[in-house]
């Protein structure tokens, strides 16, 4: 075998196993990531529709840690949904303590599944104050 070839095949081989290496040991995401992940794509791609925020609620999360509920009700296309999100790391972005029973906000949603939604992101604000 030509040593040209014999060095290409096992620089190749070498290749491959390099990749199939780091595709199989990627480290996974955490929650955290992932919703991070979910806000960005809703803000490129939700629709805003109005909702109403229905409370805001401190509960015992993992870890022994608080997490922050904000809950809200909105309509899309004749059915109602009922949703929170966990704003415990957006808590520098709004005031909670205007947060009340009633306030009028706009709600993003992803227009495929009306109940992936949002009210506040890192980059998007849908609370009127």
């Amino acid at each position: 075998m030509n040593p040209i070839r014999l060095y290409t095949l096992a620089l190749g081989t070498a290749g491959a196993v390099l990749a199939a290496y780091l595709l199989l040991h990627r480290k996974p995401k955490n929650s955290d990531d992932l919703e991070r992940e979910r806000r960005g794509f809703l803000v490129q791609v939700g629709r805003i529709t109005d909702g109403t925020v229905i409370d805001v609620q401190q509960i015992n999360g993992n870890d022994d840690r608080f997490q922050t509920l904000l809950i809200y009700h909105y309509d899309v296309a004749g059915v109602s949904y009922e949703a929170s999100q966990d704003v415990t790391y957006l808590r520098q972005k709004i005031n909670l303590h205007s947060c009340r029973l009633g306030l009028p906000t706009s709600v993003r949603y992803d227009p495929q599944n009306p109940g992936n939604s949002m009210v506040v992101s890192e980059t998007w604000m849908g609370l009127r104050q």
